[in-house]
């Protein structure tokens, strides 16, 4: 059975136990899948009673079914925290495809259209790249059997070499590249040192990530959290990756508790604070950062935090509790991709989504890529992703009249997929952050 043909409460059953396979804590996995599956469901009409339903809480308030979809909904982009843990593992493979069986089972809580299956079908291939080169496993109904819990829950070892490989294979990014290899090298020398007996200066490894959305922020810091892991100034390297509402509570006083939690998660790897501007606006992110200050102290060792957002709010952050600038002594920051690498991205996305881009569609994509206004609110990847979605969803409008097409033609993203407007502009995306509105055939049909 697969996630077509799971209910939502059989697929967290099955989540459930490929997490206790893989060494992971069973209860903390549903709960992933729970929180997931309520991102995906968010738009769908009806979700909020069946997801109820689906977690075993039919009497709860609408109210649990948005905080959960709220708290997941950079899993939509990203691997799960959990799944990011034991990424690389043979474990990954049947986890991630049990996720995707989650996903799909999220799909059927209401009435979802095309654009929707689109975007779901993403979530469930970000979720199963984690295990490149490998054929995505189904997720079993029958128990899987018992395995040892490993020592720590945190990655597989993971060389140094192998790291800084996968740092050089990403997109672009000279400069970050450059920059996270000189700091590898600095905190090499330090740690030789140190185990040397000589006098070295106190480092900071706390980081801050300057950039537009979609440029690769998140992805670098998890590679971080592996490299100083490798380096040894971590005992886990697995990240945790937050936001302003994940910190903050409704009552001054319970947001340093809040906050000591989720800090707490992140002991022995690091804690990613998207957006941290954010906790600059009132008295309630002031006692965050606060809290966070303390805890990056007693926790100096065995804890990294790295904070991103954009790079004037961000500055304004720094500025708002004394202790967070000398912490933060490295800056790093990102660039906006060029159109040459947005296309790369493009083609490597669609590849992993099992799609064929011909060279037209790729040198359509460049040009429409080339027109997009590089501002603050342009998405970068983000921007890549919406594009490829609404790029499957018209290919898949394009077969409606196939009854039974080739493997090339399922394959195939061809440049009427990416559709312009009877104006000659593009109808794709311009903000990074929501696919342009379908065309009302596609809607009526859909």
């Amino acid at each position: 059975m697969t996630g077509a043909d799971m209910t939502l409460a059989e697929a967290l059953d099955a989540l459930e136990r490929a997490g206790v396979s893989a060494g992971l804590d069973g209860a903390a996995a549903r709960d992933e899948g729970e929180r997931l599956s309520a991102a995906v469901a968010e738009s769908l009409s009806g979700a909020p009673s069946s997801w109820l339903e689906g977690v075993g809480s039919p009497d709860a308030s609408y109210g649990a079914f948005f905080e959960a979809a709220s708290s997941a909904r950079r899993w939509r982009t990203s691997p799960t925290d959990l799944l990011a843990q034991i990424a690389g593992t043979p474990a990954a493979t049947a986890y991630s495809a049990a996720l995707a069986d989650v996903i799909s089972a999220a799909c059927e809580l209401g009435v979802a259209d095309i654009g929707v299956i689109a975007r779901a079908s993403a979530t469930a291939a970000v979720q199963r790249s984690v295990a490149p080169g490998a054929p995505p496993a189904v997720a079993s109904t029958q128990p899987a059997p018992p395995v040892a819990a490993p020592a720590t829950t945190g990655p597989p070892e993971r060389t140094l070499a192998d790291l800084l490989a996968e740092l050089d294979a990403l997109v672009g990014l000279a400069a970050v590249k450059e920059q996270i290899r000189q700091q590898t090298q600095l905190l090499r020398i330090e740690r030789l040192r140190t185990e040397a007996g000589l006098t070295t200066p106190t480092l900071t490894r706390h980081l801050v990530f300057l950039g537009n959305p979609g440029t690769g922020k998140t992805t670098v810091a998890r590679l971080v959290a592996g490299i100083y892991r490798a380096l040894g100034l971590l005992t886990k390297g697995h990240m945790v990756e937050v936001d302003r509402s994940e910190l903050v509570a409704g009552y001054l006083g319970q947001t340093a508790v809040k906050t000591s939690e989720v800090v707490a998660t992140a002991i022995g790897g690091v804690l990613f604070i998207d957006e941290a501007y954010g906790l600059a606006e009132d008295e309630y992110g002031a006692e965050a950062v606060n809290t966070l200050v303390k805890d990056m102290e007693d926790h100096r060792d065995d804890l990294v935090v790295i904070v991103a957002g954009y790079p004037g709010p961000m500055a304004t952050f720094l500025a708002t509790n004394p202790g967070l600038e000398s912490r933060f002594s490295t800056t790093v920051e990102f660039a906006d991709y060029t159109d040459a690498e947005l296309r790369e991205i493009f083609e490597r996305s669609a590849r992993k989504a099992d799609f064929e881009p011909t060279p037209e569609t790729l040198s359509r994509f460049e040009e429409i890529a080339s027109v997009q206004v590089r501002d603050e609110g342009f998405g970068n990847g983000r921007y890549v992703r919406n594009v490829l979605d609404l790029a499957i969803t018209r290919h898949a409008w394009r077969l409606r009249d196939v009854e039974q097409p080739t493997v090339d033609q399922l394959r195939l993203l061809l440049p009427e997929d990416l559709v312009a407007g009877s104006d000659g502009t593009d109808a794709s995306p311009t903000d990074g952050t929501a696919p342009a509105e379908e065309p009302a055939h596609i809607e009526e049909h859909a």
